[in-house]
């Protein structure tokens, strides 16, 4: 089946990759409704997502340390878009991809420093509980690339029947379009295709290539069942034949994740390719469609790959992932980085997390350097959210016998610790970033205005015990009042989406 035309899509996209504004976003491929008819659109219990719970108030005489895996997907926003578009209750919500979506002005590294990320720290009051405060940690990866060897990437596009969906198969003939773009003639590119059966339609073309790459593209069709597990197998060891010492390995997943003949479930998956990823193959992989989407299968596989997850809802997001950011999505700068916050007593008496909720990590791992975590990319940048209860000064009482709790005197509010791998090494460096008094600004910048913003809206939708004055209509009144520079929309893009939920929820 020829993908969908949409005449002029590549064109659309500049020199400089960025979206022409007249292009009407996700049109050859959107199936949302009527605004009348958006209260009669069922949930599809097909879809399948994560149930992570939610981390509860923590107490930090007893719990100082928090400790997480860095996460740079943002499948979760574009998901959320395409549900409420399609007038859907949003479902598989995580606050951090949220928030990651959208770029934030993190100072980057400067030439020749020795950690290819930056750390900064900024706290305000909650907006949705004026007598906590939020704290906003940014870590910003370096944008040079850690290699200039060329790509060698393997293109996995699942063909099975259920792709055969004009915002499935289709838009990802399209999407890949434009990834083929971004390639040349240091580059080598396979593609294999699996149903019933995997194919391989392409073994070591050169990126250059691109009429032939194109025409294969141009020629798939969908039918049968799903075969992943047999398509990672046969994708990884083409990865492995063609592999570049020092260069970008990866192989480049697309489908709606349902795995239907062999080995299928998010643990089955994840045992295949933990040990691909250990010699130096990653994987992105891209989501597409909905009815059947296997979010939860998508996200663990990436989790597990050394890669990131993205959603695909729009030729306007492929180019983002795909075009805008395709040095972040191909090139690792940071392995295995891992974030652990110690709170201070004295200033601190309670805190949370907000997301990571299939992220967080004992805090014993940290210094494990067997410990799997999040890959980070150039340019990529991992924001968290935690909200603080403020300690009122009282003496700390323990209830020992033979031994007091002592805060201290320090009046920072809490340090991070960040531990991370470069490239290719099997031993960690950690860094200490401590958080002083002078971190809390009671006008915070307008990144921490609509980052919070974000941190709401999410925090409403996903109906939060923890959060019960969260509330969607200050959360867009913060977004618009710090829309800031917002080259792409996305920003504006954000306050639209919070309009169309209140109107879907009334």
């Amino acid at each position: 089946m020829a993908a969908v035309a949409l005449l002029g899509a590549l064109g659309a996209c500049s020199s400089d990759g960025s979206s022409d504004p007249s292009y009407d976003q996700g049109i050859a491929y959107d199936d949302s409704v009527a605004p009348e008819d958006w209260r009669q659109v069922p949930v599809d219990e097909q879809e399948e997502y994560d149930d992570s719970p939610e981390q509860p108030f923590q107490d930090v005489t007893t719990s100082p340390l928090s400790t997480f895996a860095s996460d740079v997907d943002t499948a979760s926003y574009s998901n959320l878009r395409r549900q409420l578009r399609q007038g859907v209750a949003p479902e598989g919500v995580r606050i951090e991809e949220l928030v990651n979506y959208f770029d934030y002005d993190y100072p980057t590294p400067g030439p020749g420093a020795v950690d290819p990320f930056t750390v900064t720290t900024q706290i305000a009051d909650a907006p949705w509980a004026p007598d906590h405060q939020l704290a906003m940690i940014g870590v910003q990866a370096t944008a040079a690339k850690a290699t200039s060897r060329g790509n060698n990437i393997v293109f996995l596009l699942d063909v099975s029947g259920s792709m055969d969906e004009p915002n499935k198969l289709p838009l990802l003939a399209d999407s890949f379009e434009l990834l083929v773009e971004q390639l040349d003639e240091d580059d080598t590119v396979s593609i294999v295709t699996y149903a019933g059966s995997e194919q391989v339609l392409a073994d070591s073309l050169r990126g250059d290539q691109r009429g032939e790459l194109v025409r294969i593209l141009r020629e798939l069709q969908a039918g049968g069942s799903t075969g992943g597990a047999a398509g990672l197998q046969t994708a990884y060891e083409l990865a492995t034949k063609n592999f570049v010492e020092g260069g970008n390995n990866r192989v480049v997943l697309a489908t709606d994740g349902d795995f239907n003949v062999g080995p299928s479930t998010p643990e089955q998956l994840t045992d295949l390719i933990e040990e691909h990823a250990r010699s130096g193959v990653y994987i992105s992989v891209l989501g597409f469609g909905m009815g059947n989407l296997k979010d939860n299968t998508m996200e663990a596989i990436a989790d597990h790959g050394n890669g990131n997850y993205a959603y695909i809802d729009t030729l306007d997001e492929a180019r983002k992932v795909l075009v805008d950011e395709f040095d972040s999505t191909m090139f690792v700068v940071a392995q295995d980085l891992k974030v652990q916050v110690e709170l201070n007593p004295a200033t601190v008496a309670e805190y949370r997390l907000l997301g990571y909720d299939n992220r967080r990590l004992e805090d014993e791992e940290f210094d494990d350097d067997t410990k799997d975590a999040g890959d980070v990319g150039a340019g990529h940048a991992v924001t968290a959210f935690y909200e603080l209860v403020p300690a009122r000064g009282e003496q700390l009482d323990d209830d020992l016998d033979y031994q007091d709790t002592e805060a201290g005197s320090s009046s920072d509010f809490l340090t991070v610790h960040v531990r991370y791998k470069s490239p290719g090494a099997a031993t960690s460096t950690e860094v200490v970033f401590p958080a002083g008094a002078s971190a809390y600004d009671a006008s915070p910048t307008a990144d921490f205005r609509f980052a919070s913003a974000v941190v709401e809206f999410g925090l409403a939708v996903t109906d939060s015990r923890y959060a019960d004055d969260a509330n969607p209509t200050r959360a867009r009144e913060r977004a618009q009042a710090a829309l800031g520079d917002d080259p792409y929309g996305l920003r504006s893009e954000f306050v639209t989406l919070i309009d169309t939920y209140r109107e879907i929820t009334g």
